[in-house]
């Protein structure tokens, strides 16, 4: 049996380990097969649980018949003796499915965030191309709760049905009429709330859907604080969260609405099955046919089966909210990296050529790219690092979070319809062949880990995450001091190492929101040169800095890189001064080549580095 710290074993390569996403009840009931001893203990410890209530009518009522009303002190005592003991055995059983319930809720919370971690650092940057950051934050936070609670609730309902079993058992033995009364009217009351579901789960899945995007909207503002500070946006942002917050507040309460009346429903039903069997009871008593025992037993047994009645209720409710966050997580981890792939490595110190512009990179020269559209140099870096264009990634309509009812679900079905349309539109990029080759190979004949270790790809969306600096620059902890501190020098961020106080064990917020802009890309920048790859391809990576760190960085960076094949877009005359090349792009083509020297001479080149000259001056 699984125990605690919770082994999660559904995050293996193994296929028969990884989660079935072809609908939310199969993904459901493959989190009942990863632990489905956890699932097994809790309901035979919920059975245990529930067998006081079941069995002490029997046991009271036979203490009535046998003891008192016959005057039999020993048939009382040992009656009630039993009770005792199963009271005990209940109240034991209750420690034990209390653990169990911790233990497997644990097991699920952290096995899902562990299946959205995966599939965050396999899909990369396809991630945002597939859902928001905060719809991806919602799965692992409060879906992970929610299949918990899921779990909890099967178990308990399982336990309840077999007591419920046990109990109608009893009263057949006793009185048919009534057994039969029950065995009857249960599945009928249980059905009559089926109704409700429906729009208690079209109430949840609008209300997790604008949940997920105020997380989205929290994280930008979080992200961008500084920039809104710049720009005096901050009261704006935030009475857009506001706003958006109070919809979410809305979605809640009608969602509280359709629970409050799933659970009257559920009191109201099976006090009407309490009342009905206490009346049938006391007639059967009048005509004869039950003692004054028995009477009391089937009191009792209407009084418990308001317990597991309402048990049912519950997990039908608790049934469509795992539903819901189930379908929410299979959009994300349904999909794979759209991309064909081999398994051929990728060769050392390779010739890289792309068809689209028709820029060659030969190996170990630090060439330069110059464009008057940074989006064409960007869309380069992407191609020569196998990215797809980064124009789709925010493909998204007009703001539908007012809409309601009918409106809101074809709104949210347009939403997943475009999000579709990207998705195969990725595919239908990355499934041929991909038009980058190394040395004659295309890249879709190498396998996506090797081509990631060999051509990296630093630009201006790269982050930092919260930890130590060394973490920060050397996040693979294998280098030595004296490298990480070689590239520091590199990338001129000795000022971050000199005003963090511990130096290398100095720490950094997540994102490096203690740190400039320019701070956060120099850092960015040493953890680039440190990783030393075949092929280093940078985009603007002095854009946030001074004028004379900018000439430090130019310097330094071609003698870090002297040997080695990197490829630098921008259009810094000082970065732009120290490449052995450099290739003007006119309409995403290569149009000239040359020194940066050389290239002066021609009118589109000096047009587009002469602003920076100027700037410079």
């Amino acid at each position: 049996m699984h125990d605690f710290p919770p082994r999660v074993d559904a995050y293996t390569p193994a296929e028969t380990s990884r989660p079935d996403t072809r609908s939310p009840s199969r993904f459901l009931f493959g989190l009942l097969r990863v632990q489905w001893d956890v699932v097994v203990a809790m309901s035979v410890a919920s059975l245990l649980w529930f067998m006081p209530g079941a069995i002490s009518p029997l046991l009271l009522g036979r203490a009535i018949d046998d003891g008192i009303l016959r005057g039999d002190l020993w048939a009382s005592l040992g009656w009630t003796g039993l009770l005792t003991v199963v009271i005990l055995i209940g109240a034991a059983a209750g420690i034990v499915q209390h653990t169990l319930v911790v233990r497997a809720w644990l097991i699920a919370m952290y096995g899902t965030m562990k299946l959205v971690t995966r599939k965050a650092v396999q899909l990369g940057h396809v991630l945002s191309r597939r859902l928001p950051t905060g719809e991806v934050l919602s799965i692992s936070s409060s879906d992970s709760n929610t299949f918990g609670q899921t779990l909890e609730v099967l178990s308990r309902a399982a336990g309840a049905f077999a007591a419920f079993v046990v109990v109608c058992g009893l009263m057949f033995s006793t009185s048919p009429p009534l057994g039969w009364v029950v065995v009857i009217a249960a599945p009928l009351l249980v059905a009559a709330s089926s109704p409700v579901l429906r729009p208690l789960n079209t109430a949840q899945t609008a209300e997790r859907t604008q949940t997920g995007e105020l997380t989205s909207m929290a994280t930008d503002i979080v992200s961008g604080l500084r920039i809104l500070r710049g720009i005096g946006g901050e009261r704006t942002f935030g009475n857009n969260y506001a706003a958006q917050s109070q919809r979410v507040r809305r979605l809640g309460v009608a969602t509280g609405t359709w629970q409050a009346v799933t659970e009257t429903i559920s009191v109201l039903l099976s006090g009407m099955l309490l009342v009905t069997l206490v009346w049938l009871g006391s007639h059967e008593l009048i005509e004869g046919r039950l003692s004054v025992g028995q009477l009391v037993s089937f009191v009792g047994y209407a009084v418990f089966m308001v317990w597991p009645m309402q048990t049912f209720f519950e997990f039908a409710q608790k049934w469509v909210q795992g539903l819901v966050s189930a379908r929410k997580t299979i959009a994300l981890l349904d999909p794979e990296v759209p991309f064909s792939q081999g398994a051929a490595e990728v060769p050392p110190r390779p010739r890289l050529v792309d068809a689209v512009s028709g820029v060659v990179v030969e190996p170990g020269r630090y060439l330069a790219v110059v464009s008057a559209v940074p989006e064409d140099s960007a869309a380069l870096a992407d191609r020569l690092g196998r990215y797809l264009p980064a124009q789709q990634l925010h493909e998204e309509g007009p703001d539908d979070s007012d809409l309601t009812g009918r409106a809101a679900r074809r709104a949210q079905a347009a939403k997943e319809v475009r999000r579709a349309a990207i998705a195969a539109s990725d595919v239908a990029l990355g499934a041929g062949e991909w038009g980058v080759t190394a040395d004659g190979i295309d890249y879709s004949q190498f396998s996506l880990a090797a081509l990631r270790s060999s051509v990296v790809v630093s630009d201006t969306g790269s982050q930092l995450f919260a930890g130590t600096l060394q973490q920060a620059v050397d996040p693979w902890g294998t280098h030595s001091v004296e490298q990480a501190e070689a590239v520091l020098h590199a990338a001129a961020a000795e000022d971050v190492y000199a005003g963090l106080p511990g130096g290398w064990q100095g720490r950094i917020d997540e994102l490096g929101r203690g740190l400039s802009g320019g701070q956060r890309q120099r850092v960015v920048l040493a953890r680039a040169l440190l990783h030393d790859p075949d092929v280093l391809v940078l985009v603007e990576p002095t854009s946030a800095v001074d004028a004379h760190t900018e000439a430090l960085i130019a310097e330094r960076l071609a003698g870090q890189r002297r040997g080695r094949t990197t490829v630098v877009m921008t259009a810094s005359p000082l970065v732009l001064h120290y490449a052995d090349e450099v290739v003007l792009l006119e309409d995403g083509r290569e149009s000239a080549r040359g020194t940066h020297v050389e290239l002066l001479a021609n009118p589109a080149y000096r047009a587009v580095v002469g602003r920076g000259m100027e700037e410079d001056e």
